[in-house]
């Protein structure tokens, strides 16, 4: 946890680095100090179904859903949030310049009782750096 879920309309493809996208992203939910690395899974998908306002072809969307744990406090969520999301409209800013864009996100929180997980990532990782780190 957190998972972070681009949507993007299919219309952007071209106009959309969405590699470079997702790597804002992430990073910029690892800077808000709020989520270990291993945890932090962020992935996006292209719809290709879709209607936005006055269904005009050059309309388009980008939607970041944040899910994460519950338990944090709301102000801690909320400079979190503000921080990715500027970070997401910084990236997106040459392109809603000049194509028709909405861009919305939100931050969900996952039941407690409801979220079964296997992990074994932060291991991993772990020991990545410390070889990176020996290494250097």
């Amino acid at each position: 946890m957190p998972h972070l879920i681009i949507e993007y309309s299919s219309n952007l493809s071209t106009k959309l680095d969405v590699q470079t996208l997702v790597d804002r992203v992430h990073t910029a939910a690892l800077e808000t100090g709020m989520f270990k690395l291993g945890a932090v899974r962020t992935r996006a998908t292209a719809r290709d179904i879709y209607r936005i306002a006055d269904g005009h072809p050059d309309n388009g969307f980008v939607h970041l859903v944040l899910r994460i744990a519950q338990g944090r406090e709301s102000q801690a969520k909320r400079r979190a949030g503000e921080a990715i999301f500027d970070a997401i409209c910084e990236e997106l800013q040459p392109l809603f310049e000049t194509t028709p864009l909405g861009i919305s996100f939100e931050i969900q929180e996952i039941e407690q009782t409801l979220s079964f997980k296997k992990n074994n990532l932060h291991e991993i990782v772990r020991r990545r750096t410390e070889q990176t780190k020996e290494s250097s």
